[in-house]
């Protein structure tokens, strides 16, 4: 067997495996999106062809969401399938281990992860964002109001952030040293190149000091002057207005915050959200195909149905409070989100090299 030339018993398992994947993930990314969509009907007042993009939204959002759970789900689907129909006894019957039937299963369940994990470098983690503007009847309006926050040694005030245009009206950026402004920069338009924004037009005003005390003004026209570098309007919206960021914003952002000595937990629970959380499923994936008998004489069938569906329930929820915990800055986010997958993948490689000593 090779890469390129998988063996028949490696093609079997894919091919079960992904179908039952995908069905579960579009049936339950479906029914999410669905329900989501009648709770909000009411609020939802826009064109039918809008409330289709809506639909569509949460659909993806559902999709970045259940991927993890499918991923489980479909293995549980899958073993049980072949213990019903015999092939798993008949499998292990030609000689084949736990460990080799792993493999192919293992490795559609790696390339779904690695899946969602490249979109959500991309538009698709903001999914939800542009559905909340659908619903909130805000289709063409996306600007930002009234932003205040700190760059480097200076403070800075937005009036009007635009993301989509990428531009500011009214900025006034201004550095404080004690209980002195030692100077304020004014401009009314901004505008962003991809990596740093130009104020144009500024008035430079600054503060001049005699023996403590304000004395008087001296003020220079700039044209353009650069700031904010590094500043994604992306990223402020999301730091100032709660906004989701992909994976590559988020580390980004995670960079500004170290640069400006400012807590980043809230970023860093959201960037493990995305790339360290989903591989529980994995982890899951290894246990219940290692624990989960290959005979249905060797098993109670509705009993393991309930008692997987349930533990993969179970340590969703908790992994999914703990998130919440570490976003909103309860414990830090490696506590409650590291850690855990940490623990559970320990576990699942523990089983891996010890459970092999007996088929049930």
């Amino acid at each position: 067997m090779s890469l390129f030339n998988p063996s028949l018993h490696f093609r079997y398992l894919v091919k079960l495996y992904s179908k039952n994947l995908l069905s579960i993930l579009f049936g339950l990314s479906f029914a999410f999106a669905a329900i989501d969509y009648f709770q909000h009907l009411q609020k939802l007042d826009v064109a039918s062809n809008y409330k289709i993009l809506y639909i569509f939204y949460m659909w993806q959002e559902a999709l970045g969401l259940l991927y993890p759970l499918a991923i489980v789900f479909a293995l549980i689907m899958t073993k049980l399938s072949l213990i019903k129909n015999n092939t798993m006894g008949a499998l292990h019957a030609f000689g084949y281990d736990k460990k080799r039937l792993f493999v192919p299963l293992f490795a559609v369940g790696s390339l779904t992860y690695i899946i969602f994990l490249t979109l959500h470098t991309t538009e698709f983690s903001y999914a939800k964002d542009k559905a909340e503007f659908l619903l909130e009847n805000r289709r063409g309006t996306y600007n930002v109001n009234e932003l205040f926050f700190k760059y480097n040694d200076t403070f800075v005030y937005i009036t009007k952030l635009d993301p989509i245009e990428k531009k500011i009206e009214d900025i006034t950026i201004f550095k404080v040293e004690g209980y002195q402004v030692r100077y304020t920069i004014n401009a009314p338009v901004a505008t962003f190149d991809g990596e740093i924004w130009t104020a144009h037009d500024a008035t430079l005003k600054t503060h001049i000091y005699e023996n403590g005390e304000l004395k008087r003004y001296a003020i220079e026209h700039k044209e353009r002057i650069e700031t904010l570098e590094g500043y994604k309007p992306k990223i402020i919206e999301s730091l100032y207005e709660g906004k989701a960021l992909n994976i590559v914003d988020a580390y980004t952002t995670w960079e500004l915050l170290n640069k400006q000595n400012l807590s980043s937990d809230k970023i860093r629970a959201a960037l493990y959200d995305k790339v360290v959380v989903p591989l529980f499923s994995l982890a899951l994936l290894l246990i219940l195909f290692f624990k989960l008998p290959f005979h249905a004489r060797m098993m109670n069938m509705g009993g393991v149905i309930a008692l997987s569906l349930a533990a993969t329930f179970v340590i969703w929820g908790i992994l999914f409070g703990l998130s919440q915990m570490g976003a909103n800055g309860v414990l830090l986010p490696e506590l409650t989100a590291v850690l855990p997958v940490i623990l559970l993948w320990t576990y699942a490689i523990h089983v891996y090299f010890t459970d092999e000593r007996s088929l049930v």
